[in-house]
């Protein structure tokens, strides 16, 4: 991995935004309530072990991933808490967790068998049984099922530390789906003859608009990171999310170019009228989406258009005025009374602020204050 710290293209994360979200999602949950940081995909894109230890120190009891290999980066690091891999671990694999005393996911009676009949752990693994309440993606959706597991669950080689849902609508006004999901939780779980250590549904969506809808611990996420999980859908929150990154750059080269000339790729832009026109390093390589052309950056706290085709590690944008080489310009933050955030862009894209966030590449630097 190649970090480009000598260009002028920044990820600038606020930890202290991120110490807020937690601490004032902390006070709407019940003190019996654990909370479990969601730091998959890089910490959203704000760097894992950083957020993990930040998180660690605002009050999160313990942390969520995607894979295990960004468990064992975690552990590595010297960070003892415990750690659920959220997504669906191989068994051939899954005695390495059981060594690193990480939590995985199991979704199948298959699963368990598998490793019940390779494993030569000397440790227990830790499992969380996913239950499907509708989401589609992993888990048990059979009552059967359920209890073959609990049974098989009772094994030395296994220790039942807990059981989970996801829901697919929480982020939505309409509740009716969300509703549905609770049932079949409630119809899965029911079939366990004793509930493991942890039971948790809520994500970030959750914990913001449906408690005490929260088993007792909840899985943090994009909220964590200060951006709302709705996108634009829900507007009201329980309190205010404090976005945690701004990436900035600088202008790195300033023409005046004369009405005729075409600017990028295909000459798809081509002035009107005589224009000064600001290139920046940064590109779709940068996890700045392509598709962006017609929208706006921060220039002098005052929006300036992105004209021409974004290119892999540039970009081109109207100036309003000439300005100099190594003025500031804000993609993502605010700059005056002028702000653009990762959902607007998000909006813009036609996808969801999490994809902006976890999209900017790991070349790109990341500063922490």
């Amino acid at each position: 991995m190649v970090i480009g710290k000598n260009r002028e293209t920044k990820l600038i994360v606020d930890l202290a935004a991120i110490t807020h979200n937690i601490q004032h999602e902390r006070q709407i949950l019940a003190e019996s309530v654990e909370m479990f940081a969601v730091v998959k995909a890089n910490g959203y894109g704000h760097g894992i072990l950083t957020v993990a230890k930040t998180a660690l120190n605002a009050g999160a009891t313990g942390l969520c991933v995607a894979i295990l290999d960004e468990a064992l980066a975690l552990r590595e690091a010297g960070i003892a808490v415990p750690i659920l891999v959220l997504g669906i671990t191989s068994p051939a694999v899954a005695e390495i967790a059981a060594k690193a005393k990480i939590s995985l996911t199991v979704g199948s009676v298959e699963w368990l068998k598998e490793y019940e009949h390779q494993s030569n752990a000397t440790e227990p693994l830790n499992v969380h049984l996913g239950m499907d309440t509708g989401m589609g993606r992993i888990g048990f959706r059979d009552v059967e099922e359920v209890k073959t597991a609990e049974q098989i669950l009772k094994s030395d080689i296994f220790n039942f530390e807990g059981v989970f849902t996801h829901f697919a609508t929480a982020d939505q006004q309409d509740a009716e789906y969300f509703d549905q999901q609770f049932e079949a939780w409630y119809q899965l779980t029911g079939a366990l003859t004793d509930l493991p250590k942890y039971v948790h549904v809520a994500n970030s969506a959750t914990s913001l608009w449906h408690l005490p809808v929260t088993g007792n611990m909840i899985r943090l996420g994009i909220a964590m990171y200060g951006l709302n999980p709705s996108g634009l859908a829900i507007k009201d929150l329980p309190y205010e999310l404090e976005p945690a990154a701004e990436l900035v750059t600088k202008l790195d080269f300033v023409k005046q170019i004369q009405a005729g000339n075409s600017v990028s790729y295909g000459a798809a832009y081509t002035a009107k009228n005589d224009e000064w026109i600001g290139t920046v390093p940064v590109g779709y390589a940068d996890g700045y989406p392509r598709c962006m052309t017609g929208f706006y950056v921060l220039i002098d706290g005052q929006r300036c258009e992105i004209i021409g085709r974004i290119c892999m590690d540039q970009m081109m944008i109207r100036l309003p005025k000439q300005y100099s080489i190594g003025t500031k310009v804000t993609l993502i933050g605010f700059q005056g009374d002028q702000q653009i955030g990762a959902t607007e862009i998000a909006e813009y894209a036609g996808t969801i602020n999490y994809e902006i966030m976890t999209s900017i590449a790991e070349r790109v630097e990341r500063i922490y204050k």
